[in-house]
């Protein structure tokens, strides 16, 4: 085997290197990362390649449908996927938050099941439990760091008069990490002259030190892997996992992933998506939000995908029932898991009865899932597991309901993309959108990639959503309940409207004219980018002069 410093040739870090960080950023993790990026990145990148063929297709009018070269897969009833690892026999509520110190504490101290520690839209701010966060070297680094800690039960601090420990009394929840999506990189650390992909830095530091210490606290190391568009992503996922159980000699099939479905061509592979990682499967999970954005991003040129306001589009409508009735059957079909979706919810703590009418929102949308085979569920807020748990409680006396295998159920093509949705497009859901989307935009360029607004937690996918809407609307020129053409000047003309008074209400030296200006390109029909996030990398990366790994 190579050297570490040979490895280690062509290795430069230009984010800062506190003392604190060392311990993430040692010479053995670089090299690491240097053969992660040297063995996959070409591929991640000719996957990215592709996705743009695709976009391609449907553009032309070219609808998705389930592969006919995968068939045999489909139809194949005699694989499955991994037996669930210790620590997620019983997942039925999950929690999921950012790697901020306070955060990776109270989630831990939680009665929940497990805990998804979020490196793809996370991280806390000052004033918020649940605030999550965009990727600064900062965030992304210092995460490693509190994960690390957390691991060894070493994570306790004291902020001000406030002591911050981990509880004694029971067994915490299991610790799965989301690394950042295939689309994403960490131009703070490059390879060659390339900056590594988000997804490999963050698998790969937290991979290559808590790999073993997790075992030794009973779990693994588990993720949860966004984003993706087809089974040959979740290939690339799982070659990387081979390679890393491999390097440090990990038996193969210790690593479990969890694939977010929230895109509508992977829809179309979830049993693909399953075999490609079935010795390291963990099941799948309603993306929701991000589900509801890639049907809008993907078919934003057709015509007959145009949704109504977004509040139209719940859980019920014909195509995500259709979405999530798949998935529990495929799941259930290969012995993993079939996670629900999230509860954006967080308490009022001033209204009594507002308070009351979010909560049993809450309880419906739970009930909505347990009853329709989901082994478990996420919540944003701590305060949301006690509602989440009595439902599941009740209703899945079981750690799972894999046994529970829907084959009622029959979804096709025309299921997944049936649109039928009624509603309307109204200016308040207009500006609606443009509040969610301006606000998440104005937190993001701060550095914070989850905001609570009007007591929902709004992340990147429902202010993706709110963008698109408003781009597909003005593409299509449709025409609000009111009989207002939605056009680049109507659309532009409110946008103003809700940045004035948005800025005016905020502190001195918010950003939410200059969240205007990049979403003032986002919602004309013209220009589209395919993330706000990578829109809005440059705006709070500032690299340094490069320096030699080897030299750190």
């Amino acid at each position: 085997m190579a050297s570490v410093d040979s490895v280690l040739q062509g290795v430069s870090v230009s984010g800062k290197v506190d003392d604190i960080h060392r311990k993430i950023l040692t010479p053995e993790a670089l090299a690491f990362l240097a053969l992660l990026h040297r063995s996959f990145n070409e591929r991640r990148k000719n996957l990215l390649e592709r996705r743009k063929a695709r976009q391609a297709e449907l553009d032309r009018g070219v609808l998705p449908d389930f592969l006919p070269e995968t068939k045999h897969i489909r139809e194949n009833p005699t694989w499955k996927g991994a037996p669930p690892a210790p620590g997620l026999v019983d997942r039925r509520v999950e929690i999921t938050g950012p790697t901020d110190r306070k955060m990776v504490v109270n989630a831990l101290n939680a009665n929940v099941y497990t805990y998804m520690a979020d490196f793809e839209e996370m991280i806390q701010s000052a004033n918020s439990v649940t605030d999550s966060s965009a990727p600064t070297w900062d965030n992304m680094i210092n995460g490693q760091v509190n994960l690390y800690d957390a691991n060894r039960r070493q994570v306790d601090f004291k902020q001000g008069q406030k002591e911050y420990k981990l509880r004694t009394d029971r067994k915490l929840p299991t610790l799965i990490v989301r690394p950042r999506g295939w689309h994403l990189e960490e131009k703070h650390v490059t390879v060659d002259g390339e900056p590594i992909s988000g997804s490999l830095f963050d698998f790969g530091l937290y991979f290559f030190h808590n790999a073993f210490e997790t075992q030794r606290q009973g779990f693994g190391p588990y993720f949860y892997l966004p984003k993706m568009e087809s089974h040959l992503e979740a290939r690339l996922w799982n070659d990387a996992f081979n390679l890393a159980q491999d390097y440090i000699g990990m038996p193969r099939g210790t690593i479990r992933g969890t694939v977010l479905i929230e895109t509508i061509l992977a829809a179309f592979e979830m049993d693909e998506i399953i075999y490609e990682l079935r010795d390291h499967s963990s099941g799948l999970n309603c993306g929701r939000w991000d589900y509801i954005f890639s049907v809008i991003k993907k078919f934003r040129n057709n015509p007959n995908f145009v949704l109504p306001d977004r509040s139209a589009v719940t859980m019920t409508v014909p195509f995500m029932e259709s979405y999530v009735k798949l998935l529990i059957q495929t799941c259930h079909k290969r012995g993993v898991h079939a996670m629900g979706g999230m509860a954006a919810q967080i308490p009022i703590k001033n209204d009594t009865a507002a308070n009351d009418k979010a909560m049993e929102g809450v309880r419906a949308d739970k009930l909505r899932e347990v009853r329709a085979g989901h082994d478990g569920t996420w919540v944003a807020h701590p305060a949301l597991a006690s509602i989440a748990t009595e439902i599941f409680d009740k209703h899945m006396p079981t750690p799972n309901q894999l046994f529970v295998r829907r084959e009622d159920v029959t979804i096709g093509q025309n299921d997944l993309l049936n649109m039928n949705v009624p509603g309307t497009i109204t200016e308040e859901g207009i500006k609606k959108n443009l509040n969610i989307g301006l606000g998440y935009m104005e937190a993001w360029v701060r550095g914070v990639g989850c905001v609570p607004i009007n007591y929902l937690m709004e992340d990147a996918a429902t202010a993706e959503v709110s963008r698109s809407q408003l781009w597909q609307w003005v593409k299509h020129g449709v025409n609000t309940a009111e009989g207002k053409r939605v056009d680049k000047s109507y659309a532009l003309k409110l946008l103003k409207e809700v940045a004035d008074q948005l800025a005016a209400s905020a502190p001195k030296g918010n950003k939410y004219h200059l969240a205007a200006q990049y979403f003032s390109s986002q919602i004309t029909g013209e220009d589209y980018a395919d993330f706000l996030t990578t829109l809005l990398y440059n705006e709070i990366t500032q690299a340094g002069p490069p320096s030699p790994a080897s030299k750190l």
